[in-house]
């Protein structure tokens, strides 16, 4: 059994001639079949160059025809084009084809039409599926290995929603980012549509739905100053930002994670991306207040998803304030009972204030240790939570900590990211200003936003140093 290939421009009159003949001797010998692929005039060379250079073969007419041995494998067998098809036929099965040229030209022009039609056909299928552009920055960094599975399972953006995820990093990292698109597309989701690397900078974000920003500096004060680290940062973002103005979808959503500088790297895409709407740059709390929830867990010894509306305030990888005022418990084992919406205060529980004060409190020395040295597994968790609430809502009645742009809220500096509670409804977030903030927190605040403020001013010199001439 042989399958003859044909393959020869939608609008060639000898293409036309040699598929009628091929048609015929289908139709009349039970082992012999055809499969086409007709081209696009405009395709058509740069076609015929690539499948020559990858079969190692010689020919430049259209069409192309080879023959492919079912029970072989390996490369086809070259047969040429049209005048050795017509050899071939005369020779192995005694068929001679007689046609004129004026028929050869109109079947010529009927293929063109159909191959139109059919290409313009695909096209449209295509347009209605239109899967989420997701764009992933820095994405050899543990936390991409771990978000990709949960980006992909179809919790995030639900069961029906396709989604491209775009991985982009250095040139170094190329073969890393290579094993992980090798990776996803093994595990075979349903729902992602494709999964490719990057490694230019100036393709990046081409109609990013999401982008989610993982870049980070390695913090070490004793190798080199924070203003340093900071220049780093703000250097990172003016790259980044012009191309999500340049290469972005205008509805765009920005996210800011990583272990260091997240707040900084969110203000600061806002700062040199003017034209991306500032409710679409945020930067991720819920890893920090996680893990100040298990924290109180362990110490209550309860159940973790048990503790809520415990809020992150400030800066989230730098001084940050874990606020307990509001925080909850649900389903704690006391001498009181309630149905499972029953919830107590969590601060009529803890009845060990020093502890609070001496190992929750200080966030910097507990809990960015424990995230900083965790496997990316949390952080990444973190992102998916965030953009399932973003995309489908929070929970109506709980609270959730977020890095949002402050406009004066809780008397916050304006025009600073800073982390502050927040409910997500409609694919919008709104800061919960109708929280009583108490006198303690409204002073941690006024600290945490001018060091925030502070920050922000030290990037700016960084880079006004570093580039006199655009800074005027």
């Amino acid at each position: 059994a042989a399958i003859a290939m044909f393959t020869g421009k939608a609008n060639c009159p000898y293409y036309a001639k040699a598929e009628l003949l091929a048609d015929y001797l289908q139709t009349n010998l039970p082992n012999f079949r055809v499969h086409k692929i007709t081209q696009h005039p405009d395709k058509w060379e740069q076609w015929l160059h690539d499948v020559c250079e990858t079969n190692g073969w010689e020919h430049r007419q259209c069409p192309i025809i080879w023959r492919e041995l079912l029970d072989r494998g390996g490369k086809g067998q070259l047969l040429g084009g049209l005048n050795e098809f017509l050899e071939y036929a005369q020779k192995y099965y005694g068929i001679t084809l007689m046609m004129l040229s004026e028929e050869m030209l109109a079947i010529a022009e009927e293929n063109l039409q159909a191959h139109l039609e059919i290409v313009k056909e695909d096209e449209e299928i295509k347009s209605l599926i239109k899967p989420m552009q997701i764009w992933i920055t820095s994405a050899s960094v543990p936390i991409c290995y771990h978000l990709i599975p949960l980006l992909a399972s179809g919790e995030v953006f639900g069961m029906t929603t396709e989604i491209s995820i775009h991985l982009l990093d250095t040139e170094q990292f190329k073969e890393m980012l290579c094993s992980i698109v090798m990776e996803a597309e093994d595990m075979a989701f349903p729902l992602l549509r494709s999964i490719s690397e990057h490694t230019k900078t100036d393709q990046a974000f081409i109609d990013a739905d999401i982008i989610i920003v993982l870049d980070d500096v390695l913090l070490n004060l004793e190798v080199q100053s924070l203003e340093n680290y900071i220049r780093e940062v703000s250097e990172i973002c003016q790259v980044y930002a012009p191309l999500i103005e340049k290469n972005a979808k205008s509805e765009v959503k920005v996210i800011s994670s990583g272990k260091t500088f997240a707040n900084l790297k969110a203000t600061m895409l806002r700062m040199y991306g003017p034209s991306i709407r500032p409710e679409n740059i945020i930067a991720i709390s819920t890893s920090w207040e996680s893990a100040a929830k298990a924290m109180l867990a362990r110490k209550l010894n309860m159940n973790t998803a048990g503790v809520k509306d415990v809020i992150v305030w400030g800066n989230i990888t730098g001084s940050n304030y874990i606020d307990l005022s509001h925080a909850k418990l649900y389903g704690y084992d006391c001498a009181i009972r309630g149905p499972p919406n029953f919830q107590r205060p969590l601060l009529n529980m803890i009845y060990d204030s020093e502890w609070i004060h001496s190992e929750l409190v200080p966030a910097q020395s507990t809990l960015s240790s424990r995230v900083s040295r965790g496997t990316g597994m949390l952080p990444a968790h973190a992102v998916a939570t965030v953009l399932r609430y973003w995309y489908h809502g929070s929970p109506s009645e709980e609270i959730i900590s977020l890095g949002i742009l402050s406009e004066g809220q809780f008397c916050i500096p304006e025009g600073i990211i800073f982390s502050m509670p927040v409910r997500l409804q409609n694919g919008n977030w709104e800061a919960m200003t109708e929280l009583e903030i108490n006198e303690t927190t409204q002073k941690v605040l006024g600290r945490l936003g001018h060091e925030l403020v502070q920050e922000k001013l030290v990037a700016l010199k960084e880079i006004n140093e570093m580039h006199p001439y655009e800074a005027e």
